[in-house]
């Protein structure tokens, strides 16, 4: 007989219900109720892409270490969907627990005999004390948090102290979610053995972090960056970005003093529409960004490749999903790197950042505008629904109020009119950024023609070939500039000498940094580094050719990154081996585990035998 699980603040539940059956916030409460008990707890939603009615999954990695990627297998099932109850049960751990609705009966082979099987008839107990159907479907997930709140040995008051602060002055509210919470617990008290061999326990592993989604951040770092224009077109899964752009707006870029709003959030009619807005923001001094994803970055192209050539600072927000076409909207990939590295036709590259977590994207997206007024260039801030779309405790923000923004080479009146030279595209400093100026700043000097033709040092049309080459020769030295000033890697070295390194970034590094310490623990020795924007900086080159094998880790099936690493720095291809996962779950530290454990016995089986020779 399989014995049941035996974990304290150490495993993965996980919610099987429908959509639109308003479980998303009592699944939400569960995951704040053990962040309360000062566990740290990652949360993600699996969704689907269409209407209400069709399975949505919440899965809860409970981790009082913090590893927020990944784990990997189900050690509890809270099965509420009828229609995935077959995979939804496969899914589970051997010895892991299994929570349904047993108001109807279940014929016995649709349960395994290795798992610890819960009845509870939720609905029989929810309709018994509710005659209102939406009320009905409301608390029966109410309901069953009560009972896992038993199970799972947690305090009642913990979730009665979330309700009170989330209805707060709605005393109606706050007494019937108090009402169903303890309905489930009553019931589990009398009819079920508890608590179960997995269970929270009060620690004080979670301090002074915060939980928060990777788009709120971004959004509200970008109102710190000086950010006062966005222009966006809706599509899964970066909308919620132009949304919380807008709600931190209204509570931080409205004059006091007459209401009015400093700010201007458009919603255009396509995506090509939204990035031709923030170009001509960016053109007239604003700071400006678009959110979007894959699919939206397609149909940008023509204008990406204008406000590169042109030299318009803007931003653009990618929050990746599957692809190609329209792919998985609600799945999550690192599927845009090569096309936005290499974003519009000829000769084009372009600078992406990749932020690991929330706490980066705040931080990225001020340093987004920074980069883009300094590089007067698009910049890429390259993050995915994984960061995007799920909480993730994280670090607190910080910004520094004595921070300037970095409006880089724009040349003043008193400059002009004390007759400094100014030449639009020419290179007077040696590092490819030449001097610009904005509408306006003198009544008769300083004025130039933005185009996305060829032209002269000095902004005149041209189609002479040694100013077409002087000036794309320019564009390739600020790119070298670029390299110099991005976030730059970080490097891990490992305890031990090791002829292995990794690669890896974005929202990879929550998977990797719990499987580095996996493979560590069982001998296996990794230095490692985490990318942060390209282009890549010279430590990147000698990182790879110190080491036998460099792993790259990646979310996507044709090893972009890897490509991106072997074309900009000449890279022999066998010296980089690609650990690729892409079907749209975020990678695991099982999967990275398995995948390098093994490559590397097979890489030193040879060299074994020869010696036993």
């Amino acid at each position: 007989m399989t014995q049941p699980i035996q974990a304290t603040n150490d495993f993965v539940i996980k919610f099987a219900n429908v959509n639109g059956s308003g479980s998303a916030s009592a699944n939400e409460l569960f995951a704040k109720a053990v962040i309360r008990m000062g566990v740290p707890v990652a949360p993600r939603n699996i969704f689907p892409s269409n209407i209400q009615g069709l399975p949505t999954w919440y899965e809860a990695r409970i981790c009082e270490k913090g590893y927020s990627g990944r784990r990997g297998g189900v050690d509890m099932m809270v099965a509420m969907n009828p229609q995935t109850w077959d995979a939804d049960v496969a899914e589970i751990e051997p010895g892991g627990y299994l929570l349904y609705d047993s108001t109807r009966p279940i014929p016995p082979s649709k349960f395994r005999a290795d798992i610890q099987v819960i009845g509870v008839p939720l609905t029989e107990i929810s309709n018994t004390a509710y005659t209102d159907p939406r009320q009905r479907q409301l608390f029966k997930n109410i309901i069953y948090v009560g009972v896992l709140s038993v199970l799972l040995d947690m305090d009642a008051s913990v979730f009665e102290k979330l309700f009170a602060e989330q209805y707060k002055g709605k005393e109606r509210l706050l007494d019937s979610n108090v009402q169903a919470l303890n309905l489930g617990r009553d019931y589990a008290k009398r009819h079920l053995k508890h608590p179960l061999g997995i269970r929270v326990q009060r620690a004080d592993n979670v301090g002074d972090q915060i939980l928060v989604d990777g788009n709120s951040a971004i959004a509200l770092g970008c109102v710190y960056g000086g950010a006062t224009v966005a222009a966006w077109y809706p599509i899964t899964p970066s909308s919620s970005v132009a949304e919380a752009f807008q709600k931190y707006c209204e509570k931080l870029r409205v004059d006091p003093a007459t209401g009015r709003n400093k700010f201007a959030i458009v919603q255009a009619e396509d995506e090509l529409a939204s990035i031709g807005m923030v170009i001509g923001a960016g053109w007239n001094g604003a700071r400006a960004f678009t959110a979007t994803s894959g699919p939206g970055i397609s149909l940008m192209q023509e204008f990406i490749g204008l406000a590169h050539f042109a030299e318009i600072p803007c931003t653009i927000i990618d929050v990746q999903r599957g692809g190609p076409s329209t792919g998985m909207p609600t799945r999550t990939q690192q599927s845009d790197v090569l096309l936005c590295a290499y974003a519009s036709h000829g000769d084009t590259k372009h600078i992406l950042l990749f932020p690991q977590d929330p706490h980066e994207c705040f931080e990225f997206g001020a340093t987004a505008l920074d980069l883009a007024d300094r590089l007067q260039t698009p910049i890429f801030v390259m993050t995915d629904l994984d960061i995007g779309m799920n909480q993730r405790l994280c670090k607190p923000f910080e910004w520094d109020e004595a921070r300037a923004y970095d409006r880089g080479k724009v040349m003043s009146a008193e400059d002009l009119e004390a007759g400094k030279d100014f030449g639009r595209y020419k290179d007077v400093d040696g590092d490819g950024v030449p001097w610009r100026t904005l509408p306006g700043t003198h009544p008769t000097k300083g004025a130039f023609f933005t185009r996305g033709t060829t032209r002269d040092a000095y902004a005149r049309y041209s189609e002479r070939g040694p100013d077409y080459v002087y000036n794309m020769e320019r564009l390739l030295k600020k790119f070298a500039t670029a390299a110099k000033i991005v976030p730059q890697p970080v490097v891990k070295k490992a305890a031990k000498d090791t002829r292995y390194g990794v690669i890896y970034y974005g929202s990879t590094t929550p998977a990797m940094q719990e499987a580095l310490d996996v493979l560590e623990a069982d001998g296996g020795h990794f230095d490692s580094m985490r990318l942060r924007a390209f282009p890549f900086p010279e430590s990147v080159h000698r990182f790879i050719l110190e080491h036998d094998l460099v792993f790259l880790v990646e979310q996507n099936r044709d090893a972009q990154l890897r490509s991106l690493i072997i074309n900009e720095l000449e890279i022999d291809p066998a010296r980089v081996m690609p650990v690729l996962h892409y079907d749209g779950t975020p990678i695991t530290a099982r999967f990275i585990v398995r995948a390098i454990a093994k490559a590397v016995r097979e890489r030193e089986k040879p060299a074994t035998a020869k010696e036993a020779a």
